[in-house]
């Protein structure tokens, strides 16, 4: 019996210590198929591709306005806001009691006011960079929004990340440098060198506002309402860009030849961008913001294979590598969920899964003893702080 119960006890020793280090790093996920391809995962990839085709298409009625030599990002992004205008905030106008619009003017219309500003000029800034430096800088660049949110996730929304979020970020980057390569030996590093480094501090500059617009978007639509966020960016969204638009690019609409193209490439691109713009909101909720711009880092790549049929680009093996480099990073930061506050819990210390708040995790085989772990403990310098429930 002792002999039996000396072999028993590393391999549960054992068992126990691999768990503990696989719990550290992914969390208490059973890793099976029936349990990592779970339907909201595959949801939340296929939605995160449809944001990313709606971006393409932006992308691509612009490049064709461009080439009709109608360049007027001010008055795009104006007509967007007007359509949200028209819909979302004539919609929170007829809501009664908390939710009307004259109750949430009167209590928070300055955040509001600063969070349009901030989307406003993000959209604006990475606009002009294209004057100053290359597409691949640009490329390149954009994806500082990704650190700048996290880190303001982790300090403002209390977001607590695994290292297996940081090592699934860090293979999207690396598809997006297969991506910028793909990019390099197609001969596509097209744009300005006229002032690099102003392009280059626009691109960063815009990565930070746009950091920051996400962050307020995520808190919004799981703490108070889509419809609301979408009214108010409607609202404010609208007064900023037609100032902006009055003030910056009168003179070049004034030159713009209407006539059923150009028409129908505007239509386009207010199409899509109100599209993403209503439906971006429902995908932030279900994942973050930060499992959001990692999915639209494949955006660049759907514009690179429809430019490929429509304006004949090179093609190179690479775009097929980043896309599935890409979209391997973002599954895997889906796979294992974040923790945030649960907003419904008296204590500071019980946290929730954004992803899967109503999932019970299982042990392994080797933790079928009969007990029951009700809770993590951890101490004040924990990173990881959680709520976990083992059930045998």
């Amino acid at each position: 019996m002792e002999g039996q119960e000396g072999y028993r006890t590393p391999d549960r020793e054992g068992l126990r210590a691999r768990w503990s280090w696989r719990a550290l790093v992914c969390g208490p996920r059973s890793f099976t198929l029936k349990n990592v391809f779970t339907c909201r995962l595959l949801k939340t990839v296929a939605l995160g591709q449809v944001l990313s085709m709606l971006i393409c298409g932006t992308a691509v009625s612009s490049q064709y306005l461009a080439e009709a030599r109608v360049e007027t990002p001010m008055l795009q992004s104006f007509l967007n806001y007007a359509l949200l205008l028209l819909t979302y905030t004539t919609a929170l106008s007829f809501r009664k009691g908390e939710e009307n619009i004259l109750k949430i003017l009167k209590e928070k219309w300055w955040r509001y006011l600063l969070m349009a500003l901030t989307d406003v000029e993000a959209n604006y800034t990475v606009v002009m960079a294209y004057q100053f430096t290359t597409l691949t800088s640009i490329q390149l660049l954009d994806c500082f929004v990704i650190p700048v949110l996290m880190v303001l996730s982790w300090f403002f929304l209390k977001t607590r990340y695994r290292p297996v979020h940081f090592i699934a970020v860090a293979v999207c980057l690396l598809g997006v440098g297969a991506m910028v390569g793909a990019d390099l030996l197609a001969g596509r590093d097209q744009g300005s060198n006229s002032d690099v480094l102003l392009g280059d501090s626009l691109v960063l500059i815009s990565a930070a506002l746009y950091a920051v617009s996400n962050m307020c978007q995520e808190y919004t639509v799981k703490n108070l309402s889509r419809v609301e966020f979408l009214g108010m960016m409607g609202l404010f969204g609208t007064l900023i860009s037609g100032i902006q638009m009055a003030a910056l690019e009168a003179g070049a609409i004034s030159k713009i030849t209407w006539n059923w193209a150009t028409s129908l490439l505007f239509l386009a691109y207010v199409l899509c961008m109100y599209s993403l713009y209503s439906f971006m909101p429902v995908v932030v909720k279900m994942t973050s913001a930060t499992a959001v711009n990692l999915s639209l880092l494949t955006a660049d790549l759907f514009s690179l294979f429809c430019g490929i049929v429509l304006f004949h680009y090179k093609f190179s093996a690479l775009y097929i590598v980043s896309f599935v480099v890409i979209t391997v990073g973002f599954v895997l930061f889906n796979i294992i969920p974040t923790y945030t506050p649960d907003p419904h819990e008296a204590t500071s210390n019980a946290y929730h899964s954004v992803a899967t708040t109503d999932v019970v995790q299982e042990v392994g085989e080797g933790q079928q003893d009969g007990q029951q772990l009700e809770k993590c403990l951890h101490t004040e310098s924990c990173t990881t702080v959680c709520t976990l429930k083992y059930v045998v």
